[in-house]
């Protein structure tokens, strides 16, 4: 019988390991543009984070974003980010 492990991800804020199901994406599209990836399935460079506000804070303070993608992400991106977290609340 197989063995069947639950697929985990590091979020950039606390920068702990969790379900990736419990954890939001952003994507950075090859095209260039961020967008959240509700299914998990978007191709481009994806960076993690936890469904708080506490976790947003760190990341943008620790630059959690810029170390996951490389580069500068623009405010817009982390605004759209934001918006969603406090959408969860």
């Amino acid at each position: 019988m197989k063995n069947s492990k639950s697929t985990q991800r590091m979020c950039v804020g606390c920068r702990e390991m969790k379900e990736k199901k419990d954890l939001i994406r952003l994507v950075r599209t090859p095209e260039g543009d961020y967008a959240l990836d509700p299914v998990g399935k978007m191709n481009g460079r994806g960076a993690y984070i936890c469904r708080n506000a506490e976790c947003m804070e760190k990341a943008v303070k620790n630059h959690g974003f810029q170390r996951s993608f490389k580069g500068n992400v623009p405010k817009e991106a982390l605004t759209l980010l934001e918006t969603e977290l406090n959408r969860r609340k």
